[in-house]
């Protein structure tokens, strides 16, 4: 049987979902994916609203901050070294011990190494000379 190969600018999310589903089946089939967890931390005003938050995921002795935002009114006033300490004080709760993310250079790796985070690697060729980096702080 002849394959087609072929690319889009829009798959028909039919097609993602076999991918998806695809990749999940050998993912889940060789490794304990099941215990992933969520993990976020929220600042929120008087009125409960989301001026902030750090989203990400543990795994074994690992965490991944895969989000940290702070509303532009709540900046420079501490509110994400708040969200961070939180996020990562509860990873420890769970055992971890390895702390990793990824940033571009327009967004925080400076806040990030202030924070303990060094750069493994990064990516440079993204228009407008941006970059990207892949920042990890392991505790002992």
């Amino acid at each position: 049987m002849a394959l087609v190969f072929s690319t889009t600018d829009t798959p028909q999310e039919d097609k993602l979902r076999i991918v998806d589903a695809g990749l999940d089946e050998h993912n889940y089939s060789v490794a304990p994916l099941a215990d992933v967890s969520q993990l976020a931390a929220f600042a929120t005003d008087e009125t409960t609203t989301v001026v902030g938050g750090a989203v990400g995921r543990t795994w074994g002795k690992c965490c991944e901050l895969l989000q940290l935002w702070v509303a532009p009114e709540h900046r420079s006033q501490g509110v994400g070294t708040r969200l961070l300490q939180t996020f990562e004080a509860e990873a420890r709760t769970r055992g971890c011990t390895t702390f990793y993310l990824t940033t571009l250079s327009f967004q925080a790796p400076e806040f990030y190494r202030k924070h303990g985070y060094s750069v493994l690697a990064q990516i440079a060729g993204y228009p407008n000379g941006i970059v990207k980096f892949l920042m990890l702080r392991a505790e002992a």
